[in-house]
């Protein structure tokens, strides 16, 4: 169970059904807020944790949501549950971040062979196997496409590409008609709400969206590749409390790690498979972010040129782009 949906009646229920369950965080929220913890465990694993008997739920939200960082916890040492198989507790984190909840779970174990309560109606799912389905290369297809004028440019082509469960669309608008048999202006741009649509002055995604837009205007052709993978993909709700913790003092990827989550949850190679279901072989990429480059070139579209786009800094975002800069790479 994700610890930032459960209810006290639900873990009490669970607990009585189940017995006791173990607390699941990531390794980077343990390095952020629980110092023993991390020091006794190996890198990149999820951190098991096993609770007071009869502990509340309040407990496991202590240690499992920044909301509550800060209130201090006890002093008494954690229980760090240590060795066996993982793959149940990486699976568990791994549904929390595809469903963009805090990286946090409650889990019930049930040994090999043990009888589950009668007329408890539960999904029975294969770990590795899904494991493997969280990280396979994503699928998406084109679904619907219609042309309109833009303030860039005459004219505009949407198409919508959805992924194979109906589950999440991304978008591709094809600026007049580029030619295949050149690398192609591209830009992959992660939507922003809040920067894109609204004007905040935190970061530079609205500049950059509109700039990209003019050059590809200018120039008579490119794509622009719109990814719903808002917040570095952590999800908008995630994104307002990283935006909370950096007015307490944090910087992105500092805020980032005290929810649980790495520096970058974002998938790129969504990219690229777009790209190439639109004929697209090489392109001249519209970014400040080297990590881009080295997704594409490794999913097979060829980048003949890293075209910057440093637009879009204000008194509010220097910080945030000096984080950009300092700890992800980005070439500001």
């Amino acid at each position: 169970m994700a610890v930032e949906t459960l209810s006290d009646d639900r873990l009490t229920a669970l607990r009585a059904l189940l017995g006791a369950p173990l607390l699941v965080i990531t390794d980077v929220r343990a390095r952020a807020v629980l110092t023993e913890v991390a020091s006794e465990k190996s890198a990149a694993e999820p951190v098991r944790i096993r609770p007071p008997e009869g502990a509340p739920l309040a407990w496991f939200r202590s240690r499992a949501n920044a909301r509550f960082d800060s209130i201090p916890l006890p002093t008494s040492a954690h229980c760090v549950v240590v060795g066996g198989d993982l793959l149940l507790y990486r699976l568990a984190l791994g549904l929390m971040k595809s469903a963009e909840l805090l990286p946090a779970a409650v889990v019930f174990e049930v040994s090999e062979g043990s009888a589950l309560p009668e007329g408890l109606d539960l999904c029975r799912i294969d770990a590795g196997a899904s494991l493997e389905q969280l990280a396979a290369k994503p699928v998406f297809a084109p679904v619907s496409a219609a042309t309109f004028p833009l303030h860039a440019a005459d004219s505009g082509q949407l198409t919508v590409f959805r992924d194979s469960a109906g589950a999440r669309e991304h978008y591709a608008l094809k600026i007049g008609t580029p030619d295949l048999a050149q690398p192609v202006l591209a830009r992959l741009h992660s939507a922003c709400f809040t920067g894109d649509v609204l004007g905040s002055l935190k970061c530079d995604c609205g500049p950059q969206l509109h700039a990209a837009l003019a050059r590809m205007g200018a120039e008579g052709a490119g794509i622009l590749l719109y990814l719903n993978q808002e917040g570095r993909g952590i999800g908008l709700a995630n994104k307002m409390r990283v935006y909370d913790l950096q007015n307490q003092g944090l910087d992105t990827v500092e805020a980032n790690h005290r929810l649980g989550f790495e520096d970058d949850e974002r998938d790129f190679r969504v990219a690229a498979v777009m790209l190439q279901s639109m004929g697209v072989r090489a392109a001249r990429l519209l970014t400040n972010n080297p990590a881009k480059v080295r997704i594409f070139e490794a999913n097979g579209i060829e980048i003949t040129e890293q075209v910057p786009l440093r637009v879009g800094r204000n008194p509010h975002n220097s910080g945030y782009l000096a984080t950009k800069a300092l700890k992800s790479g980005h070439t500001l």
